[in-house]
């Protein structure tokens, strides 16, 4: 269907019972890949078991990804199960904005900064870590276009997307002659059901799918991308 057989990888989705990683997470298993699923509440555990089954080549697991002991807890369970990690595809992360930066209170600042870039900094330590000693792995993060230019009351939000960028190219410095990618994708509005309750006036035509995304995702995590390193690709759909 998109082209790509991930037979005999293993790939991690971070964040996979939103709606984009639901996406994602269906892209890679219909590509023949195992997964390893996040996922954080009951209801979100539910829909993850309702969309993608209980094959053995699902595993399930739950945690709080800000910190960094989860983070740990992950990565070793994903190795017990599977025995190594090929593909990261982190799709963690939310928005908080609104507001101008002289009224942000430091717990929605912090709350970006955690959701957003921490997560992914706890993910590529340890999950890099695991694939140095394969000299091989795709590591895949959610940005912003947001990352590129703040737009005036996303402060909060702006940074910690550009946070990811930064850290994707210095990751990337570090790890490229060692047979690892690192890259980020920065989705514009993404369309789905939340976005649209949020702004029901919107041009929902013009806004980046889900399953656009996936496919983007797709072909970062196949060796058509390895010539590509520490980039920051812009998906805006028609935004």
């Amino acid at each position: 269907m998109n082209g790509y057989d991930f037979t005999g990888k293993v790939v991690l989705v971070t964040g996979s019972s939103g709606g984009l990683g639901i996406e994602v997470a269906q892209a890679f298993l219909k590509s023949g890949a195992s997964l390893a699923l996040t996922y954080y509440s009951d209801d979100s555990l539910l829909l993850l078991q309702k969309i993608c089954g209980t094959s053995k080549n699902i595993f399930l697991l739950r945690g709080d990804f800000r910190k960094e002991d989860d983070v740990k807890t992950l990565v070793s369970e994903v190795i017990k199960r599977f025995g190594k990690i090929d593909i990261l595809a982190n799709v963690i992360g939310g928005y908080i904005a609104g507001k101008p930066v002289t009224e942000i209170e430091e717990k929605d600042w912090d709350a970006m900064m955690n959701l957003n870039l921490k997560t992914a900094f706890f993910l590529s330590k340890h999950v890099v870590s695991e694939m140095l000693k394969k000299s091989s792995g795709k590591v895949i993060h959610v940005a912003a276009r947001g990352g590129l230019k703040g737009g005036g009351h996303d402060a909060a939000y702006a940074a910690s997307k550009s946070g990811i960028i930064r850290l994707v190219e210095s990751l990337s410095e570090e790890v490229k002659s060692k047979g690892i990618n690192v890259n980020c994708i920065m989705p514009s509005i993404i369309d789905t059901k939340e976005n649209r309750a949020a702004m029901p006036s919107a041009d929902y035509s013009k806004w980046v799918t889900p399953s656009d995304i996936a496919r983007i995702m797709l072909f970062l995590a196949s060796n058509d991308a390895r010539p590509i390193n520490g980039a920051a690709i812009p998906v805006y759909g028609l935004a």
